[in-house]
C-alpha cells in the first residue's frame, strides 16, 4: 500500500543520498528532501558542479539515489518501475536541448507520443497535440525544418513544446537558460511558466538564472549536499 501521505504530492523525495566512488566515497547529495504539490513551481540554485543536475536526474528516475525515497503522485519509484512513471508522469527539458537533429522540429515534439506507442499519423490527436503545442512556442511554421536548422533558441522551444507533449503532471528544467542569451532567455522563462500555470503542472528547475529563480512560488538553494528554503 502507498503512503497516504504521499499521495497529496506530486512529487515526494526522502532523506536522498547520492555518492560517488572515484575511488574513495565523495557525497553530492546528503539527505535531501523535497515535497511538490500539483501546479507548484520551485527553483534550485546553487553553485556550478555541486550536484543541482545530479538531483534533478534523481526527481526524474534518469539517475538512481545511493539511498533514499521518490515517490511520484503516491508511487515509490523502484528499478521496476522507474520507466513507466518517468513516461507517464514527467516532461524534461535540458541546458544542451538534446533534439534529434536531422530530425523534423514535428518530429522531435512528437517522440514522446511515440515513446509512448501513441498513434502519430496526421489524424490522430497526438500529431494535433504537437501542432498546437508548436504554435504555442511560435514554431508551427517551422514544423517541418530539420531540428539542425534552428537557432538556439528555437531549438529551446522545440524542447519545451516536447516536454508537455504527453501532458505529464511533473515538468523538470535544467538549466533551459543556460545556452541562451538574455533576450531569448526571457522568451523561454515566459513561455516556461505561462504553459507550466495554464495547465496547473508542477514545475520544477534547475538554473542560474534570477529572474526566473524570483517568479518561481519556491527557491531552494542547494549546498554542501543539503537544501534550504532561500534564494540566491
Amino acid at each position: 500500500m502507498e503512503d497516504a501521505t504521499a499521495q497529496s504530492f506530486v512529487l515526494q523525495a526522502d532523506e536522498i543520498v547520492k555518492e560517488f566512488y572515484s575511488p574513495v566515497a565523495l557525497s553530492i547529495l546528503k539527505g535531501v528532501s523535497l515535497t511538490a504539490r500539483k501546479g507548484e513551481s520551485i527553483a534550485i540554485v546553487g553553485k556550478s558542479g555541486i550536484g543541482k543536475s545530479t538531483l534533478l536526474h534523481i526527481l526524474g528516475t534518469l539517475e538512481r539515489p545511493t539511498s533514499g525515497r521518490i515517490c511520484i503522485l503516491g508511487k515509490s519509484v523502484s528499478p521496476s518501475s522507474a520507466c513507466q512513471l518517468r513516461r507517464e508522469h514527467i516532461g524534461f527539458i535540458f541546458q544542451a536541448f538534446h533534439l534529434f537533429e536531422e530530425t523534423s522540429v514535428l518530429g522531435n515534439v512528437l517522440m514522446p507520443a511515440k515513446i509512448a506507442r501513441q498513434a502519430t499519423h496526421q489524424k490522430s490527436s497526438a500529431y494535433q497535440r504537437a501542432l498546437l503545442l508548436l504554435d504555442e512556442v511560435g514554431l508551427k511554421e517551422r514544423a517541418d525544418f530539420p531540428a539542425k536548422l534552428l537557432s538556439g533558441g528555437e531549438k529551446q522551444r522545440t524542447a519545451l513544446a516536447r516536454a508537455f507533449m504527453n501532458d505529464p503532471d511533473l515538468i523538470l528544467a535544467d538549466e533551459p537558460t543556460g545556452n541562451l542569451d538574455q533576450s531569448h532567455s526571457q522568451q523561454i522563462n515566459d513561455l516556461l511558466l505561462s504553459a507550466a500555470s495554464k495547465r496547473d503542472k508542477t514545475l520544477i528547475v534547475v538554473t542560474h538564472d534570477q529572474e526566473l529563480a524570483a517568479r518561481c512560488n519556491r527557491v531552494y538553494h542547494l549546498q554542501d549536499g543539503q537544501l534550504t528554503k532561500e534564494g540566491f
